[in-house]
């Protein structure tokens, strides 16, 4: 079987840090109890300031088998076998004895922990790094662009819509050969991120006649305000490098950042940071699997944890890689042999478990994949359907995963899940979006901030939202200490909620004056909208005062 070896620093593996929360709380507005998914992301806040929460670091030393270079047919030898002693060997940049610079590097100085545990987090895939750069004749200066801009988290997402250890928006993305798609995700794949940010800076190099500062200027905030700012200041007849430039609070920080770093990596001695050591030597590799293979049943052949294989291939979204490629792997050196073997014998039926279905009335092949964690297009695929058409008693094969959903830790789904499962202070809600919803309305309905409700359901301020997609809301509740004698009768009132069938010629008033509420509470308990008809038989959600009944 082909493959292609890649050089990275020893693997990491964290425990802990992505396991879920089991939801079993229960709450009365909650009218929906299947299991919620969404995306665990890094806040702009953990990215920005990389305050990173402890780790449990585990090292797997592997069998030394030998170093193969990605690209070179020899292998050079360096002073130290220290990545880091080969990252201070190449340094390009000169630093600037420049407030903005010694102000970032103060902050990492004193906070050297920070530095240690985003070194233990780099150290599976900053090696690689150095050679993709050296090979394309680029600053090594780059391989520390992740600490600024992830943390080195491959699964960072900002509230900007950038995804990956490199932070690439989903047009920029797909600009630079980032697949991505309901199974795969190529801005948080090891291999085409660092690929399509080598790509994206050598054009911005390009673009801005060889000025990296400006290059990475750009790479923050892109080429069109950097090229504005640099008009505005030849206008003015005013300098036009970066530190002359009228940008973005945020820009202006993060070339700063990435020199501060440069600067104590070519002078740890003098700043006494000892940075974690980081082998200088080539350990996992990129195999070809050939064809789509489920992950549980790809560790299982590795030899490897399912939260092991899917650190080292943080690219896939769900339980299987992409039916329709890429079609890799990568793992470690010493697992390869038992891998390849392993995989010779598995039929190609057996790379994915399989369940037959029968086709009940009013099915459709969209609720059929959500039920089965899967995509349409998989399906029709498999079963060679033609426009969508499937007919009620006929039998489908449907492609599963072959473990538990839980067991997929670091897939799309269970990220998503712990991050809305998470308690935090307020009553939480479930809202269903309805079509037409935006979050505008929805923030509105809730008085809450779209930027609160992205937060908490892991996405984007500017992130679309389906009908059906269920978001958590986390509203604050007012808490007041009260005696009997001290309540007045609408805080002793006793609430209850109750269910209620809309009757012919009922209206949101009638119903309102009915149970004495507000019509602006039946829209917020139901996700209704006062413009739009009520229709007999149709049910509500009410909570109604009921003191006077006991």
């Amino acid at each position: 079987m082909k493959y292609i070896t890649l050089s990275i620093a020893t693997i990491l593996l964290l425990s802990g840090c992505q396991s879920i929360l089991n939801q079993t709380e229960s709450n009365n507005l909650e009218i929906h109890s299947d299991t919620q998914t969404l995306i665990d992301v890094a806040s702009a806040t953990e990215i920005n300031q990389a305050l990173l929460v402890d780790e449990a670091i585990d090292v797997i030393h592997p069998i030394a088998d030998g170093n193969i270079d990605l690209g070179n047919d020899e292998q050079e030898s360096y002073l130290s076998n220290d990545v880091w002693q080969r990252i201070r060997s190449n340094l390009e940049f000169s630093i600037p004895d420049n407030p903005r610079v010694t102000s970032q590097r103060n902050w990492f100085v004193k906070h050297p922990t920070y530095l240690d545990r985003v070194a233990k987090r780099a150290e599976p895939f900053l090696f690689y790094i150095v050679e993709a750069l050296e090979a394309a004749d680029m600053p090594v200066e780059i391989a520390l662009l992740p600490i600024v801009e992830s943390a080195f988290d491959p699964f960072a997402y900002s509230h900007g819509r950038a995804s990956g250890m490199w932070q690439f928006v989903p047009g920029t993305g797909k600009r630079f050969g980032m697949k991505q798609n309901w199974w795969y995700d190529g801005r948080r794949d090891i291999v085409a991120s660092t690929e399509g940010a080598i790509k994206y800076l050598k054009y911005l190099n390009k673009f801005f006649d060889g000025d990296w500062m400006l290059a990475l200027a750009a790479y923050n905030s892109g080429e069109g305000r950097v090229r504005r700012a640099v008009r505005s200041n030849k206008k003015k007849n005013l300098p036009t490098d970066f530190w002359s430039l009228d940008l973005p609070k945020e820009t202006r920080a993060y070339v700063p950042k990435l020199l501060a770093l440069a600067d104590i990596v070519r002078r740890s001695d003098e700043f006494k940071i000892k940075l974690h050591e980081i082998e200088n030597s080539s350990v996992i590799s990129q195999v070809d699997i050939g064809s789509q293979l489920d992950l549980a049943k790809a560790a299982q052949l590795a030899d490897l944890s399912l939260i092991e294989l899917q650190r080292l291939n943080p690219g896939f979204n769900r339980w299987a890689t992409d039916p329709d490629g890429p079609h890799y792997l990568l793992l470690p050196n010493h697992k390869i042999d038992t891998f390849k073997q392993g995989l010779a014998k598995l039929s190609k039926k057996d790379r994915l478990a399989w369940q037959r279905y029968k086709i009940k009335n009013g099915d459709n092949l969209g609720e059929i994949a959500q039920k089965f964690n899967t995509e349409i297009a998989l399906i029709e695929q498999v079963n060679n359907i033609k426009g969508g058409q499937i007919r009620a008693g006929k039998f489908l094969l449907i492609p599963v995963a072959t473990a538990s959903l839980d067991s997929y830790l670091l897939s799309q789904n269970q990220r998503l899940a712990k991050t809305q499962s998470k308690v935090l202070a307020g009553e939480k809600r479930i809202h269903i979006v309805k079509s037409g919803d935006t979050l505008w309305d929805i923030s509105r309905a809730y008085n809450v901030s779209t930027r609160s409700i992205a937060k908490w359901n892991a996405m984007a301020p500017r992130d679309t939202i389906k009908p059906g997609q269920k978001l958590v809301i986390w509203q604050k509740t007012a808490v007041k200490k009260l005696t009997l004698n001290t309540m007045t009768p609408s805080e002793k009132a006793i609430m209850r909620n109750i269910h209620y069938r809309v009757r012919k010629g009922d209206s949101f008033a009638r119903i309102a004056d009915k149970f004495n509420v507000k019509i602006k509470d039946i829209e917020l308990w139901n996700s209704l909208n006062r413009n739009k008809y009520l229709q007999p038989g149709q049910m509500l959600k009410l909570s109604v005062d009921v003191t006077n009944n006991i």
